[in-house]
């Protein structure tokens, strides 16, 4: 089956292991890169088949095979081909709405996890599964679009002489998942900036549209953080394992990313206390307004009761009602009027009820 479906519901009643890509697609045409480098070499170039990067393999060197866009079904299934890894991992590969997570095979590793970086449109963050297969030597990154988020990695690749040049390619792995872990600092920056803009609209003058951003943006963290927790089991995972794949010196370079998901899932966590405190505090802004409200119509209400009472004394119809004969009667009634509202007016001011 070729055609992309969007949700894992519409695979019911296929076969375990049959290859579909379930999510959205960003690209029709997938995009293959390798980036083979040793101490002293460095080669990045396009290929049009994963068979091209089989001689890759026999040259010793660390190999990076680098898949954008998971359309093209071809793709997966001659990687599943060439290098015998699982259906049910292909699987996984092209369903894009997998949780986080570590497998251990025989010959290779299986990793999944999400990439999260700030947005300029509707939605201020953007996300992107990738996944990694970490063989001997050789690393096979799926990503779900093409766009820039490896590219300083492959730049300190390029042009960099030091450790990562000659380190194996768990020490790869690791460059890989410091470089998405990473991403997600910006995501906490932009999501300050927000929620800092939000509490001054808050506190100057509460509106239903920030309500609306307030639940905007607690639907966007409980994303984040459904998305962010799993990769701190995933990295435990990393650092316990007894795979030949991963030396015992590249465990101290997967505490520190272990490190900064930590931070981040603090962050997750602070950011959403102040939301929920905001809430409470635009719930408090629009109770302590109708109060405000209420009290100044209480005050008029006030002052209207003794000349409504007033008013409808003398507008009974009485035939011996002395004051209706009076000449001065009207502007006394009047005069009156304006006594009573007055010393209302300073009697509440005094009490400090206005």
């Amino acid at each position: 089956m070729s055609r992309p479906i969007k949700y894992a519901e519409a695979k019911s009643g296929l076969g375990p292991g049959a290859l579909v890509h379930i999510g959205a697609v960003h690209h029709t045409d997938a995009r293959i890169t390798v980036v083979d480098y040793g101490r002293d070499h460095f080669e990045k170039r396009a290929v049009s088949s994963v068979g091209e990067t089989l001689a890759y393999r026999r040259k010793g060197s660390i190999t990076m095979v680098i898949v954008e866009g998971l359309a093209e079904l071809k793709i997966v299934e001659d990687v599943g081909q060439h290098f015998d890894v699982h259906p049910l991992v292909l699987e996984d590969i092209l369903n894009t709405h997998q949780r986080p997570k570590l497998e251990e095979h025989d010959d290779y590793l299986y990793i999944v996890l999400k990439c999260m970086a700030p947005s300029d449109e509707g939605s201020f963050v953007t996300y992107e599964q990738v996944s990694l297969l970490v063989l001997e030597g050789f690393i096979l990154v799926f990503k779900e679009k093409a766009d820039d988020l490896l590219e300083p990695l492959l730049q300190r690749l390029e042009h960099s002489r030091g450790r990562i040049r000659s380190e194996a390619a768990d020490y790869l792995m690791y460059a890989v998942l410091d470089t998405i872990v990473d991403q997600s600092f910006g995501v906490m920056d932009q999501l300050e900036e927000t929620l800092t803009a939000l509490e001054d609209e808050i506190f100057a003058r509460p509106t239903p549209e920030a309500l609306g951003k307030i639940q905007e943006i607690k639907r966007e963290i409980s994303k984040i953080r459904r998305y962010i927790s799993p990769i701190r089991d995933l990295l435990n995972g990393l650092i316990r394992s007894e795979s030949g794949l991963i030396c015992e010196s590249t465990h101290i370079y997967l505490k520190d990313v272990h490190d900064h998901v930590l931070r981040i899932i603090e962050s997750v966590e602070t950011h959403r206390d102040i939301l929920s405190g905001l809430l409470e505090i635009y719930l408090s802004s629009i109770s302590s307004r109708m109060n405000e409200v209420m009290k100044v119509l209480t005050v008029f209400a006030t002052i209207f009761i003794p000349l409504t009472f007033l008013t409808g004394v003398y507008g009974m119809n009485f035939e011996f009602m002395p004051e209706l004969k009076w000449a001065w009667a009207y502007p006394a009634l009047w005069l009156l009027f304006i006594t009573t509202s007055v010393v209302l007016l300073l009697y509440f001011r005094r009490k400090s009820w206005i």
